[in-house]
């Protein structure tokens, strides 16, 4: 059996890139300050990082699942180049009131519902007790804690800072 380890989870949009809206090409994706050099500092601790996120954009028809995964690309290319990566990336199209029929769905997976990271914790030896979450938003916590696992509301600045000040506070025992 596979060594657990500890994870970060992380929101996209608001978290690693600007949240304008719905970010759904290449030209609307600006990096947060700090947010390559966040995973980089945590897979050189050996953690999994895992992006979770919300793309309720397809469900409502605003861009589709082929033009997230394009942003998606530009946003490992570009952890690429700082020398790091994310292990996977986890995304919700669906939504309850959506005007698309095959997104129009109510999803485990849609946060604060938990099913993207209780996924990612299934897909790889997790130590769950040992992880957390950053997000933006209040439902990005309740995801956490639903899925058992901290949860840190980030509301700018610099990520790999508020980062280490959120692993500071888990360990001290925040959640």
């Amino acid at each position: 059996m596979a060594e657990l380890k500890p994870a970060l989870f992380l929101d996209r949009d608001g978290v690693i890139n600007v949240d304008h809206g719905y970010v759904d090409r290449v030209e609307n994706f600006q990096w947060i300050d700090g947010a390559r050099d966040c995973v980089a500092r945590f897979k050189a601790r050996g953690w999994f990082v895992f992006v979770i996120t919300n793309q309720s954009g397809i469900a409502f028809d605003h861009y589709t699942e082929a033009d997230m995964q394009t942003v998606i690309d530009h946003m490992r290319a570009g952890f690429a180049e700082a020398g790091t990566q994310v292990d996977a990336v986890y995304a919700c199209p669906y939504h309850a009131e959506g005007t698309n029929p095959r997104y129009r769905k109510d999803s485990y997976d849609r946060k604060p519902k938990p099913g993207m990271l209780l996924q990612a914790m299934a897909d790889f030896p997790v130590k769950r007790e040992a992880s957390f979450m950053i997000g933006d938003k209040k439902t990005d916590i309740e995801a956490a804690h639903a899925a058992g696992v901290g949860g840190f509301l980030f509301k700018g600045g610099r990520l790999d800072e508020f980062a280490e000040w959120a692993l500071a506070s888990f360990e001290d025992g925040v959640r």
